[in-house]
């Protein structure tokens, strides 16, 4: 209820009458249903759930603050035949289809339409007591993950083989899934931000890059971790060195009132000072939560301002084209004074013999 109570004040504070909710971490965060399809009507004084016959049960039992209404495949016809008389209907611009948004203004045909994709984001963006526990224990996973896929590694494995042992390690764990497509790259492929796994094996005098998370309860982890198969280089040493002196750079700067344009520049600097700047091309991070990239975010434009309660990754990176890369990332959770560290996976250079 009191996810709701946020809401509509939200509502007020844009002078709506409704909402309509479709994209599914918003439905989750409001309604508290896992099911897989459902849309969310909000007004000032009710709050709707409409599923079809599949999840009716479900739903009663996840979303008792909200009437459950049993709809079929047009969601947008049953809203119609609600028949509820408002002005102002607000709806998520950067979600909805072309399709569904004319099927909107069919279903409020009396009404006017506004675009507030950020309405309930920003409700999301600071996570309660509940919240942060679930993503501890995903990032828990994760850590305990890699540790036993550490063990696990050899010369000539695959990175796809290297990836599912890191899956499997986490379901094992109670993870329900990983995070997002794992980025497994090694040698020359670690110079890819977003190398997934291949067929390719792994080899000494390497440097392997791992980009994993778990979910857990619906909330997600996002970790990365580069390890070097046998001794590594002078420049390896260097360039590992330089990231993760960045990377701490990053979480020193995290606290409340700083914007992510500020944070994003701690790190930034101590790489573009070493001549690297133009080799990291991304964000220094971004929220996590029941999606595995919310806002906001650490970059060059991220104007919005830090609050006590929200999640974030600090992953800086350097990628050397036909080299390799270097990319160290650990979740941070903002707090009144600064911010505490929630992965715990050692971020040393790790060196497998």
């Amino acid at each position: 209820m009191k996810r709701l109570e946020q809401m509509r004040q939200r509502m007020q504070e844009e002078n709506i009458d409704a909402y309509v909710v479709l994209r599914p971490e918003n439905g989750r965060y409001l309604s508290g249903f896992t099911g897989g399809e459902a849309t969310l009507l909000i007004t000032l004084t009710k709050a709707f759930l409409l599923t079809d016959f599949r999840y009716i049960e479900q739903a009663k039992e996840q979303a008792p603050d909200f009437e459950i209404v049993k709809t079929g495949h047009d969601h947008f016809l049953t809203i119609s035949e609600l028949g509820l008389q408002v002005k102002r209907v607000g709806f998520e611009g950067d979600f909805i289809t072309y399709s569904d948004h004319e099927k909107l203004k069919q279903s409020f045909s009396q009404s006017e339409l506004l675009s507030l994709p950020s309405l309930v984001s920003d409700l999301r963006s600071v996570k309660d007591e509940q919240e942060v526990n679930l993503i501890r224990q995903a990032v828990r996973i994760a850590d305990a993950a890699f540790s036993e896929t550490l063990k696990t590694i050899e010369v000539g494995q695959t990175e796809q083989e290297i990836g599912l042992n890191l899956e499997f390690s986490m379901r094992r764990l109670g993870a329900s899934g990983g995070s997002f497509e794992f980025i497994i790259a090694s040698g020359k492929r670690s110079a890819l931000p977003h190398g997934t796994a291949t067929p390719k094996k792994v080899q000494f005098g390497e440097l392997l890059t791992m980009d994993f998370g778990a979910i857990y309860q619906g909330y997600c982890s996002d970790i990365t971790r580069t390890i070097a198969l046998g001794e590594p280089s002078e420049k390896q040493r260097e360039i590992y060195a330089l990231v993760l002196e960045a990377q701490k750079a990053g979480i020193g700067a995290v606290a409340p009132g700083k914007t992510g344009k500020e944070v994003d520049a701690a790190a930034r600097k101590i790489i573009e000072d070493a001549g690297y700047g133009e080799y990291f091309g991304h964000g220094l991070g971004h929220s996590v939560g029941l999606a595995i990239h919310e806002g906001p975010n650490f970059n060059v434009r991220e104007e919005r301002v830090l609050k006590p309660g929200m999640v974030l990754t600090v992953e800086p990176g350097i990628y050397l084209p036909d080299w390799g890369g270097v990319r160290i990332e650990d979740i941070v959770l903002v707090t009144e004074h600064g911010c505490e560290v929630l992965t715990q996976a050692p971020k040393e250079l790790i060196i497998l013999e």
